[in-house]
């Protein structure tokens, strides 16, 4: 079992725990970094301090301050956390990989779609550079610097799309007002929405890991492109309620700070050449079956 042992960072996270669940259940041995202790658990400064855990076959880093908090209001200190938490742990696993002499295969780092700059007629693939001035472009360039691990290690980097699952993400934030009828598109709606199921995107993670061609830039984002309007009308309709209540891009700037508030407001029509390339089967391609699978009110257990 230890052969097939792999390291997750912010393995409690959304995305994490869903990894963990799908690893898991396929033969994988999970060690999870974190601050908490815990079984199968190992902090951040005994990564920093001892390296990696022995016979580690793959590290995942998924780790980071979820900017979306919007129980957090966006100061400098705020950014701060979301710059750190996603820098200094991708260097402290980069730096481990480096000085292990049993060395894992492949780093798999989840980043976003966030490093190509917001546009209405700019069409991205993986080869698209990341020309970004704003804040998010600018954390996504040092994000990935950081993931900086010599050969013959893989690196594998999956610019994620935001992320459509009842346990996290947009949809948790979402599914009360929506439930209450009180759903609408935000700002104009006409921006482009990059998005991926949450099994999707633990499965490319997975894909990652198996797969020993596959290395570089992935776009984790399902192969159909919509704009906000588009999913608010997917995800009303597998409510059965109406969307009627658009928020205007100027109470988001108000509420959320302009700065945070463009992850929403503004888009990117970002394309997976390089996953659909390597062959890669997406169990949800299409918004409607991905909206359907997580519409519900309570999560299932």
């Amino acid at each position: 079992m230890s052969a097939n042992k792999v390291l997750i960072g912010g393995g409690t996270g959304f995305i994490g725990q869903n990894l963990r669940k799908l690893l898991s259940t396929t033969g994988y041995n999970i060690v999870n970094v974190s601050r908490m202790p815990g079984a199968n658990n190992v902090s951040w400064s005994t990564i920093e301090n001892s390296g990696l855990p022995p016979n580690t076959k793959a590290v995942v880093n998924c780790a980071g301050q979820q900017f979306m908090d919007f129980t957090k209001s966006w100061t400098p200190g705020f950014k701060q956390n979301v710059q750190n938490s996603r820098i200094y742990t991708t260097r402290a696993l980069s730096q481990a990989i480096n000085e292990s002499n049993d060395k894992p295969k492949v780093f798999v780092l989840v980043t976003g779609v966030g490093a190509y700059e917001p546009s209405n007629t700019i069409k991205y693939d993986e080869c698209s550079p990341t020309t970004g001035t704003d804040f998010f472009s600018q954390l996504l360039v040092e994000w990935e610097k950081a993931a900086n691990v010599n050969p013959p290690v893989r690196l594998v980097i999956i610019r994620s799309g935001a992320v459509i699952g009842r346990d996290g993400g947009m949809i948790k934030n979402m599914i009360v007002p929506f439930f209450f009828g009180l759903g609408g598109r935000l700002g104009s709606g006409k921006q482009y929405l990059p998005w991926i199921h949450i099994d999707d995107l633990v499965g490319l993670i997975k894909f990652a890991i198996e797969n020993e061609e596959v290395k570089g830039i992935l776009n984790g984002v399902a192969p159909q492109v919509i704009t906000n309007e588009q999913f608010t009308q997917s995800f009303a309709k597998a409510m059965g309620r109406p969307a009627f209540f658009p928020v205007p891009e100027s109470v988001l700037n108000f509420l959320l700070h302009p700065e945070r508030a463009m992850i929403v407001t503004k888009g990117q029509h970002v394309v997976p050449k390089r996953v659909l390339e390597y062959g890669f089967k997406y169990q949800y391609d299409n918004i409607d079956d991905a909206c359907k699978e997580c519409a519900h009110l309570f999560p299932k257990k």
